[in-house]
C-alpha cells in the first residue's frame, strides 16, 4: 500500500468514525423502543428546544399516540402544532391547532391555539390574484377568535389582520372589474365595482371603485345606442352623488368630478330620441 493510498484510507476512516458518532448522538436524541412515555416526551421536547422541528413533530406525534388520555398527550398535541408552525408547514399547523382545541376545549392553551390556527391560514393566504379560500378561512377564524375572546390582548391584532385580508378580497374584485373594462364588458365591470362598494366599503378599493364606475358608465353610454345613453349617463351622475356621500374628501375626488362633468355635458347635448321603426340595432 503506497503512501497516498494510506492517507486516503485514513481520511475515509476518519469520516466513517465521525458519521458513526453523529448517528449515535442523533439516535440518542430520538425515541427508542423501550423508552418510557416520560423519556419519550422529554426527547421530543429536547428536539423542539433545539429547533429541530421536523424531528420534533415526528416525536410528538408518536408520544401523542402512545400517551392518549395523559397530560403528555395533551402537551404533545400542542407542541406538534407548534413544530409544524415553526417550520412553516402552516396548513398542517392549522389542522393540528384545530385538533388541539377540539380535544382540549378547556385547556389554558386553547386561546393561543385558536389564534395560531387563524394565523396559520393568514400565513398561507396567497397574493390577491390567486384563489382566496385560505384568506376567507383566516377571516372566519380571526372573527371567531374575537367573538370567543373579546377581552384578549390579541383582539386588536386579529382585527388588523381581518382588515388586511378583506382588503385583499376587495383587490381581487377590483382586478376582475379592471379586466372587464379592458375587454369592453362594461356591465360586468360595473357589477364588480358595486360588489366592492357593498361588501368592502371600508377598504381603499371602494373609493377607487366608485370613481372607475363613473367612468365605466360614461364609456358604456358613449358606445350605446341613442335610446340607452340618457339612462347610462344618468347612472354616471348618480354614482358620483353616491361617491360624494361616502367619500366627500376622497383622494380621487378631482377625477370623479372630471368624469361627472363629462356625463353632465353629454346629457345636456343629447337631443330627443328619434325612433326608427325600419331599423333594428344589435348594439346595447
Amino acid at each position: 500500500m503506497n503512501l497516498d493510498t494510506k492517507k486516503l484510507v485514513k481520511i475515509l476512516s476518519s469520516f466513517l468514525i465521525l458519521a458513526l458518532v453523529f448517528t449515535s448522538c442523533k439516535n440518542k436524541e430520538l425515541i427508542q423502543p423501550g423508552d418510557t412515555i416520560e423519556v419519550a416526551y422529554n426527547k421530543a421536547k429536547g428536539l423542539y428546544d433545539k429547533e429541530k422541528y421536523g424531528d420534533a413533530a415526528d416525536a410528538f406525534e408518536r408520544v401523542f399516540s402512545l400517551a392518549r388520555g395523559t397530560q403528555y398527550a395533551q402537551d404533545s398535541q400542542y407542541y406538534l402544532a407548534q413544530s409544524h408552525f415553526k417550520r412553516g408547514r402552516y396548513l398542517l399547523a392549522a389542522s393540528e391547532y384545530q385538533r388541539y382545541s377540539s380535544l382540549y376545549p378547556r385547556s389554558e392553551r386553547r386561546e393561543d391555539a385558536d389564534f395560531k390556527e387563524a394565523l396559520s391560514y393568514y400565513k398561507i393566504s396567497p397574493r390577491y390574484k390567486i384563489d382566496q379560500q385560505y384568506t376567507k378561512r383566516a377571516i372566519e377564524k380571526f372573527r371567531l377568535y374575537n367573538s370567543r375572546y373579546p377581552n384578549s390582548e390579541k383582539v386588536q391584532e386579529a382585527a388588523e389582520y381581518i382588515t388586511e385580508l378583506r382588503s385583499k378580497l376587495a383587490h381581487k374584485l377590483f382586478g376582475a372589474a379592471q379586466l372587464y373594462m379592458r375587454t369592453d364588458r362594461y356591465e360586468a365591470a360595473i357589477i364588480y365595482y358595486d360588489l366592492i362598494i357593498s361588501d368592502y366599503p371600508e377598504s381603499k378599493w371602494a373609493e377607487r371603485a366608485l370613481v372607475n364606475e363613473i367612468e365605466a358608465y360614461n364609456i358604456y353610454a358613449e358606445k350605446s345606442v341613442r335610446d340607452k345613453q340618457d339612462e347610462r349617463y344618468g347612472k354616471a351622475v348618480e354614482t358620483y352623488e353616491k361617491y360624494i356621500q361616502l367619500f366627500p374628501n376622497g383622494p380621487n375626488r378631482a377625477e370623479a368630478e372630471s368624469h361627472v362633468d363629462k356625463a353632465r355635458v353629454a346629457l345636456a347635448n343629447l337631443g330627443p330620441v328619434i325612433e326608427d321603426n325600419n331599423s333594428e340595432s344589435g348594439t346595447n
